[in-house]
């Protein structure tokens, strides 16, 4: 094993597996039973407002989303929506959480080949059980060495995750999607990062890339991970 780097840890929702599309088509379903009451512009950027305030309350994930919609459906129409429109968004959010998982290209062979010299760790935010079915459908559960689903992801988060590795947050690296979740703070917390783009990542994660970091690497997809890490181990 290099000793420059020991652990690598992977965010999931839209870097192991698809996530967001799921939402898009559950937020084209909303706009289209409220057509009667708004534009869809200006509905989702309500939807949006109502999803940012209501994190502390919520959290990230399905249920928070859906009771963020019921909330915008309310204001939106001044409390006269439907008691129809509201059993629909609900149901919606039901099809959200049985939905099957869909691994993204390259994730499962990647993660099979970096456990076979590195710790691997699962290190994502959302509902407790939702992201344990996930994982749990997904066929990698045994490939993390540790799993920590969290709230938030901050320097915090990341100082105390990678307390468990022998060299501290310099011996890992953190694989996501997020600039804002995965990347800025695991470079904060003195870790590597690698962004990995995907074409649906949430507004509310997005930020600018970091400048002149020397441990920021981006790769297209997960296939180019290991020649990355083989790259910076030598």
């Amino acid at each position: 094993m290099p000793n420059s780097l020991t652990t690598i840890a992977f965010d999931a929702d839209d870097t192991l597996w698809q996530n967001e599309q799921f939402f898009r088509l559950t937020q084209a379903r909303f706009a289209e039973l409220l057509r009667n009451y708004t534009e869809e512009d200006h509905l989702m950027d309500r939807l949006l407002e109502a999803e940012h305030r209501n994190l502390g309350h919520y959290g990230f994930g399905i249920k928070g989303f859906v009771l963020s919609m019921i909330e915008t459906a309310l204001e939106v129409t001044d409390h006269k929506v439907s008691g129809e429109v509201i059993a629909e968004l609900l149901a919606a959010g039901q099809d959200m959480l049985r939905h099957p998982i869909h691994l993204l290209p390259h994730v499962e062979e990647t993660v099979g080949t970096l456990a076979e010299n590195y710790r691997i760790v699962l290190i994502t935010k959302g509902d407790l059980l939702d992201q344990e079915r996930k994982l749990a459908q997904s066929g990698l559960g045994d490939r993390f060495d540790a799993v920590e689903i969290v709230s938030h992801k901050t320097r915090a988060t990341y100082d105390q995750v990678f307390a468990a590795d022998p060299l501290g947050p310099s011996g890992a690296m953190m694989v996501g999607n997020s600039l804002k979740s995965d990347v800025i703070p695991a470079l904060e917390a003195g870790a590597w990062a690698v962004y990995v783009p995907h074409d649906l990542t949430w507004e509310l994660e997005h930020a600018p890339k970091p400048a002149g970091s020397a441990r920021f690497r981006e790769i297209p997809d997960l296939g180019h991970l290991p020649a990355l890490i083989d790259q910076i181990s030598t």
